[in-house]
């Protein structure tokens, strides 16, 4: 293997290790700052708490039914997140707060 596929395969797998270990280690803190910024951010469209049967915008779907989507991760929610959306405004997240609304999110998983 010549020494340019060589990176390239190692880059591959930080890059991997990285979102799937500590990028998405997910904490109750952030699960509980992603409520907080949830409720500011996307509730005027999206149910955000369990509580809520319906979203206020009937084309949004509940933060529940998303985290209950069959293989739902921390990544495929990031990827959403920061894709442009017809129906969703464009909000800009740093890090942290893409972080701990992903970890909120997931917080809502039922038990299987």
């Amino acid at each position: 293997m010549n020494r340019i596929k060589w990176l390239m395969l190692l880059l591959s797998v930080a890059s991997a290790q990285l979102l799937t270990g500590q990028a998405w280690a997910q904490g109750a803190d952030d699960a509980k700052a992603g409520q907080v910024l949830a409720r500011q951010l996307c509730s005027e469209c999206h149910a955000v708490d369990r509580t809520q049967p319906l979203s206020p915008n009937p084309a949004a779907p509940r933060f529940e039914t998303i985290a209950n989507v069959p293989g739902m991760t921390g990544a495929a929610l990031s990827a959403a997140l920061q894709t442009p959306h017809r129906t969703m405004p464009n909000v800009m997240l740093d890090a942290d707060q893409l972080r701990q609304i992903v970890a909120y999110v997931l917080s809502l998983r039922r038990a299987q």
